[in-house]
Formats: structure tokens, C-alpha cells, sequence
């Protein structure tokens, strides 16, 4: 049994905001408020009551990463399940969903029940996606039916692009018959010449072709497009553009079942930070220009972008040393998401905490259809303690395998102090 006292409660599905306290037990939250200080005096007596003083802390549910990488199997040198959840508790994270680009890819049940076996065996939920098509190819589509059964809770072949406007058409059919979402990676490799970098004034400077914004936006344009015509639950990916943003405004105001995602580095920097971060500063989509930025921020405000997703995506120092058009795109992310949220964002002032915590709890619960993301008597005790004024430094090391993040050395707001998930504490920050 569990005791939290005098936390800050935000819970953004029931609006509350309040100093009270919390009591779990079993894996359950018991008792929120006046029914939980009733009993605070009777269950400290008690000998196997654990009580964290949480003063000053905010007690919010357990962040939820719809968009993590994991590289197991096939990758391991970058993470594995174990050490990427590991990540994700210090994160303040008690749910994340996997994507399907492993080697093997998840495109079969063999591979899908190891990734969630392997899950299963780590202190937080590990949930995964499959893929959209065999072997990632674009060509046929995979037996979603059989893999929903086996646990898989979504599709996508995040990481490469689907090009057959008409294979995307009936991938969203046969979703809408299933009641399960879509996801995509949104860049046209044909409007390529060196991805991970934004095309524009760095690039030219730099004298790399680049990944320009149309790339994005005329996937975008056609997946939301589609997605209204056939009545699909999408998500676009890590949302860069400016003009996507403006794309899936309009498309949700036609009537289409969207939501967009948008990672903690893309409403942070902009495609500058490769000048001063090299290919720590190289992802896919590419960090994009200051006006982009911009439009993120107002997608965020306006809740036209529903969810912040990491896109974790570790890989080796050896890899990253490389050359800035050789080196893989990708940064790490679990582990410095909510303080970059709360420090651009809420000190920004560009979301309450409270909107802040509901684009990473409740929305990408109700996304995935999951029973998460909200803090009330009865549900899972999935909950995260941070203290929203706590000053850090990131680190140059972490608790996962991987290094490869331009925050290093940086100055963040928000430290996640406790994560708590089925009731038992998955990470205690020592420091």
C-alpha cells in the first residue's frame, strides 16, 4: 500500500487541480482528496503503508510515449527493451508503444509477441505497433486482423514512407473495420537529396540538398485527405511543417478522425542547431526553420497538434561521429521530454501545465483506445511525481544505452522525482 501526501493532483480528463492526497493499493488508486486524508493517520500506522511526502510536487498520471524505438531485436547495440524502459520510468513514463522497424520487422506474430513478452518483464507497459505492409516494402499489406489479436495496438511503418496512394487507401479500410489507427512517416524520398537536414539557408551553407517542407506536406496533404474519405483514426508522425500544421487544421475541420504528434526537439529548435550540434542535430523529419517552429507552437496552443511523442531514437556514438550526410538521424528523447516541455512550453507560455500533461497522458491514451492517462478512485495507479521548478542540468550520460541528444549540458525546469506504475515505485530520482 501506497501513501501520497500533500501532492499537487492535475489530472486533465477530470479538470482537477488540487494539493491532496493520493492512496494506492494493489496496483489501484483507492481513494483521491477528503477520503484519503480520512485515512492518512489510520494507514501510516499501519506497518506495510510506504508514504512519500510529496510537498511540492505535482502528482499527475503516468506519461504515455506513443512513438518510441527500442531497436529489439535486431539493433540492440543502440537499446534494448529493458534499458529503453528504463529510460522511459526516469522519463516519468509508464506507458510507451513501440515501433515496428526492428530487424525483423514487426510484421509477423513471432516478432510481435517477443517485443511484448519482452515488455512484460520491465517495471513499465510496453505496448507495440506492427507493421503496415510486409517486410516495410509499401507492396502488400500485413494480416492486421490476426495481429490485433496478438496484442499489436496499432500500424505503421514509421521510417519509411508509404508511396502507394492506393495501398494507403485500403490500409485505412481495413483499419476502419478493425478499430485500429494508423500512423505515418510523412516524407516523399523523390523530393530527397540528403534527409535528416532541413532544405533552406543552413543546408545551402553547408552545401547539402536537404529534405525540403513539401516533402512533408504533400504526404500530409494525401493522408489527410484520405483519411476523411474513408473515415480512418490517423496520426501523422513528428509533425515538422508549418504548412502540414495548417493541412491537418484544416482536414480536422472538414470532419477527419486526425490526430498529430509533434516531438519535444521540434517545438524546441530549429534547423540552426545543426550549425552548433551536427548530427546530434539530425533527424528525420529535419529540424526545419524558425517560422515552422513558430506554427508548431500555435498547433500546440490551438490543439491542432493533440500529442508530444519523443520519436526516441538512440543510436552509438560510433555512428553519430560519422559524417553529418553518412551519420543516422535520430536523437534520444525519454528521459529530458517533460522538462523540455515544461521549460519551453509552460515557461514559454505557450500551454498551462496542465495542457502540457494532457498532451502526453490522456490524449495519446484516448488515441490508442487505452484505459490510461487519468488519475481517479479505480483506475491504474500509473503516476508520475515531478517537481515543476527544479533546475538540471541533462547529463551526459543516461539511463539509456544511448547519448546521441543536442541537450546535452543543457539548463531544463521539471525534474521527475518518482515513477510510479501498477502501484509500485519504478524510479526514484537518488540525486
Amino acid at each position: 500500500m501506497l501513501l501520497i501526501q500533500s501532492c499537487r493532483l492535475i489530472d486533465p480528463k477530470s479538470g482537477i487541480d488540487m494539493v491532496t492526497n493520493i492512496t494506492v493499493d494493489k496496483g489501484k488508486i483507492v481513494c483521491i482528496g477528503a477520503d484519503s486524508s480520512k485515512t492518512s493517520e489510520q494507514l501510516t500506522a499501519q506497518s506495510n503503508i510506504q508514504v512519500i511526502d510529496a510537498a511540492g510536487l505535482v502528482a499527475a498520471p503516468g506519461l504515455i510515449d506513443v512513438h518510441v524505438h527500442f531497436r529489439d531485436p535486431g539493433l540492440t547495440y543502440k537499446e534494448d527493451i529493458h534499458t529503453g524502459a528504463a529510460a522511459a520510468a526516469k522519463g516519468g513514463f509508464t506507458t510507451v508503444v513501440c515501433m515496428a522497424n526492428t530487424k525483423p520487422p514487426i510484421d509477423n506474430v513471432e516478432t510481435l509477441e517477443y517485443v511484448l513478452s519482452e515488455g512484460r518483464k520491465t517495471g513499465i507497459h510496453v505496448l507495440s505497433c506492427a507493421n503496415i505492409t510486409l517486410g516495410m516494402k509499401g507492396e502488400t499489406l500485413t494480416d492486421m486482423a490476426l495481429l490485433k489479436k496478438h496484442g499489436a495496438v496499432g500500424f505503421t511503418d514509421d521510417g519509411i514512407p508509404l508511396r502507394d496512394a492506393a495501398l494507403v487507401q485500403r490500409a485505412m479500410e481495413e483499419a476502419t473495420v478493425l478499430d485500429v489507427l494508423l500512423s505515418f512517416h510523412e516524407e516523399d524520398p523523390s523530393l530527397i537529396a540528403n534527409n535528416g537536414i532541413n532544405r533552406g539557408s543552413v543546408s545551402d551553407t553547408l552545401g547539402i540538398g536537404g529534405s525540403p517542407a513539401a516533402a512533408e506536406d504533400v504526404l500530409v496533404a494525401r493522408d489527410c485527405m484520405l483519411a476523411l474519405h474513408t473515415g480512418a483514426t490517423v496520426d501523422i508522425q513528428h509533425i515538422s511543417s508549418g504548412y502540414s500544421v495548417r493541412m491537418v487544421e484544416l482536414a480536422k475541420q472538414l470532419g477527419a478522425d486526425l490526430y498529430a504528434e509533434v516531438t519535444p526537439h521540434h517545438f524546441t529548435l530549429d534547423e540552426t542547431a545543426v550549425l552548433t550540434h551536427g548530427t546530434l542535430a539530425k533527424m528525420n523529419p529535419p529540424l526545419r526553420t524558425a517560422w515552422d517552429r513558430e506554427e508548431i507552437l500555435r498547433g500546440l496552443r490551438d490543439d491542432v497538434i493533440d500529442i508530444i511523442a519523443t520519436d526516441h531514437a538512440p543510436h552509438s556514438a560510433q555512428e553519430k561521429a560519422r559524417p553529418l550526410t553518412e551519420a543516422p538521424s535520430g536523437i534520444t528523447g525519454l528521459e529530458t521530454s517533460l522538462a523540455l516541455g515544461i521549460t519551453t512550453l509552460v515557461r514559454g507560455g505557450h500551454l498551462s501545465l496542465s495542457r502540457l500533461i494532457e498532451k502526453m497522458t490522456i490524449n495519446p491514451a484516448r488515441l490508442y483506445r487505452l484505459d490510461k492517462g487519468y488519475l481517479s478512485p479505480g483506475a491504474d495507479a500509473d503516476i508520475v511525481l515531478f517537481d515543476p521548478e527544479e533546475v538540471w542540468t541533462v547529463p551526459e550520460h543516461f539511463a539509456s544505452k544511448a547519448t546521441n541528444s543536442p541537450f546535452i549540458g543543457e539548463t531544463l525546469y521539471g525534474k521527475v522525482k518518482y515513477t510510479i506504475c501498477d502501484g509500485r515505485i519504478v524510479y526514484k530520482d537518488t540525486h
